[in-house]
């Protein structure tokens, strides 16, 4: 059962003091900056939250949500965090989280007019029609569901590296990596899609090269 508003300031201040318990000069450390060797983009279910899921702590990880844990190179959100995250913070790892059952990669699977959603749900549509004919074999429709949240987050993956704050952090310092995970909502566990950055670079460099040579 949800926490009643009210109950969220009590659990605040619970916390605050079970964090000062293990640590009295958390909060002080806390303030003092952030040096998170992670960029966790992942969707913006309830159900995943990042630090946990990573078991991490406040700090630990550079977080961006949203619906289906897209990279859409227009939204100047996921855009600017990329940015930062990579040219100031010196993230050493780039992850994209997507999660079996996810609402939003349903939805674009669907028939059906959802109004905002549409324009967003589409770059979900776009990434069926590039892997179609492997998820139109998949006869079950679970199984298809879960597939292509696979490979959504692997093209995902494609667009973070077409960036050329990724691009140019990594032939100057061989950092960041980017990874694909699929969180199992079942399980608890994560499911690491074994992206090949390296070789993922190379196949798209020809048309999205962006490195000071380029």
């Amino acid at each position: 059962m949800a926490a009643s508003y009210e109950q969220v300031f009590e659990n605040n201040k619970q916390w605050v003091e079970e964090m000062k318990g293990s640590d009295a000069d958390f909060f002080d450390k806390l303030a003092e900056g952030q040096q998170p060797d992670y960029l966790y983009i992942g969707c913006s279910d309830s159900r995943v939250p990042a630090n946990q899921v990573m078991g991490l702590e406040p700090g630990d990880v550079f977080v961006h949500r949203n619906v289906a844990n897209m990279v859409v190179n227009t939204d100047l959100n996921v855009m600017s965090v990329i940015n930062y995250s990579v040219v100031h913070l010196k993230v050493k790892h780039i992850i994209v989280c997507g999660h079996y059952n996810c609402g939003g990669v349903k939805a674009a699977m669907t028939s059906q007019d959802l109004g905002i959603l549409n324009p967003w749900l589409r770059n979900i549509r776009d990434v069926y029609r590039m892997h179609r004919d492997e998820l139109d074999s998949i006869a079950n429709e679970h199984d298809r569901y879960n597939r292509l949240v696979e490979l959504n987050v692997q093209e995902q993956c494609i667009n973070v590296i077409k960036t050329a704050e990724v691009q140019q952090q990594y032939a100057a310092n061989n950092f960041p990596v980017v990874h694909g995970w699929v969180f199992d909502l079942k399980t608890g566990l994560l499911k690491d899609l074994n992206v090949d950055f390296e070789e993922t670079l190379n196949n798209i460099k020809e048309i999205y090269d962006i490195t000071p040579n380029g």
